[in-house]
C-alpha cells in the first residue's frame, strides 16, 4: 500500500518538480565545492575536472554505441557548441569563486534573456512584444543587482562580467541543441559535448596545472560528478514536466545558495541583489511560459491542420 502503490499515480509534473528539486540540490553542492576548492584550483583546472568526470560517466555508452554515438552531419555546429560550453564552464566556475554564491546564481538566470535575441537572429524564429518587453525588464534587473557607478559590494567588476558572459554563451549552446535536436539524437550531442569539452578543456588545465592533495582530488572528481548528475536531474525533469512548472522549482536554487553562502562561507546578500534577482527571475518566467504558450499552440494548429 505504501510507496509502490502511489509512485504510478504521480503526474507528469510531480515527477518533473521532485528531478528538478535534485537539480537544484546538486547545483548548489556543485557550486559550493567550486567555491570551496578555488582559492588553490583555478576555474580552468576545475573545468578539466567536471569535464573528464562527465566522459568518464559516458564512456559505457561510446563504448556500447561506438560509431552511432559520434554520427554527424553538423559537426561543425557540435565543434561550435562545445566550444561555448567550455569557455562559458570557465567563466561562470571564476565568477562562482570570486563573488557570492547567492550573487553569481542570480545572474546565471539571464540565460534565458540571453534566448530571446539569439531565437531571433540564429533560429529565426518570430519574437512578438511580450518576449522582447521581458527581456528588457529582466537586463533592467540585472543592472540593480550590478549598479554601474554605484561603488558597492556588488558593482560591475570582472566576476560579474565573467557571469553575463558565460550566460551569453551557454544561450548559444542551448540555441545550438534546438537545431541539433532537428535530426540529432540526445546521446549523439552529449558525446559529443563530453569529448570536445575535455579536449578543449586540456590546454586551460596545463597553464594553470598542480598536482592535487588526495583529499582535494576526491573533492574535484565528487564536483565532477555532482555536475554531471545536476545535467542529467535537470533533463530528466523538464522532459517529464512542463516547461512553464518546472521553471519556478529550477529558482529554488537561489536560496539553496544563498543558504550555502550564509552558512559555509558567512556571505549575506544584500538588498539589492534580491530586488534585482526577483526582477530577473519573474522576467525568465514570463519568457518561459510565453514559449510554452506558443508551443501549444503550434501543436494544437498541427492536430486541426492532421485532422482537417
Amino acid at each position: 500500500m505504501s510507496g509502490a502503490a502511489v509512485r504510478p499515480g504521480l503526474s507528469g509534473n510531480l515527477r518533473g518538480a521532485l528531478w528538478m528539486l535534485a537539480s537544484a540540490v546538486t547545483f548548489s553542492a556543485m557550486t559550493t565545492l567550486i567555491k570551496f576548492l578555488g582559492d588553490d584550483y583555478p576555474a580552468a583546472l576545475q573545468t578539466f575536472y567536471r569535464q573528464a568526470a562527465g566522459l568518464m560517466i559516458l564512456l559505457p555508452v561510446i563504448i556500447r554505441h561506438r560509431g552511432a554515438a559520434f554520427a554527424t552531419s553538423r559537426p561543425s555546429i557540435l565543434i561550435f557548441r562545445s566550444l561555448a560550453g567550455t569557455v562559458g564552464m570557465i567563466l561562470s566556475f571564476y565568477a562562482f569563486q570570486k563573488m557570492p554564491l547567492a550573487d553569481a546564481n542570480a545572474l546565471s538566470f539571464t540565460r534565458t534573456l540571453w534566448l530571446v535575441p539569439l531565437a531571433a537572429f540564429v533560429v529565426k524564429e518570430k519574437i512578438g512584444p511580450m518576449r522582447i518587453g521581458a527581456a528588457i525588464l529582466g537586463f533592467i534587473g540585472v543592472l540593480v543587482m550590478i549598479r554601474p557607478g554605484a561603488g558597492g559590494e556588488f558593482a560591475v567588476g570582472l566576476p560579474a562580467m565573467a557571469m553575463l558572459g558565460s550566460a551569453l554563451l551557454f544561450a548559444f549552446t542551448v540555441t545550438g541543441m534546438k537545431v541539433l535536436t532537428r535530426d540529432h539524437s540526445t546521446t549523439v550531442i552529449l558525446v559529443w559535448s563530453a569529448v570536445l569539452g575535455l579536449a578543449l578543456a586540456i590546454p586551460g588545465a596545463i597553464l594553470t596545472w598542480r598536482v592535487p592533495e588526495p583529499r582535494d582530488f576526491v573533492l574535484l572528481c565528487l564536483m565532477g560528478v555532482i555536475a554531471t548528475v545536476n545535467q542529467a536531474c535537470y533533463i530528466k525533469g523538464m522532459s517529464l514536466g512542463d516547461a512553464g512548472a518546472m521553471a519556478p522549482i529550477d529558482y529554488t536554487r537561489l536560496v539553496f545558495t544563498a543558504a550555502a553562502g550564509f552558512f559555509l562561507f558567512h556571505e549575506v546578500p544584500g538588498l539589492w541583489t534580491w530586488v534585482g534577482a526577483g526582477i530577473v527571475v519573474t522576467a525568465t518566467l514570463a519568457i518561459t511560459l510565453r514559449e510554452q504558450q506558443l508551443a501549444r499552440s503550434a501543436r494544437l494548429s498541427a492536430v486541426a491542420e492532421v485532422d482537417g
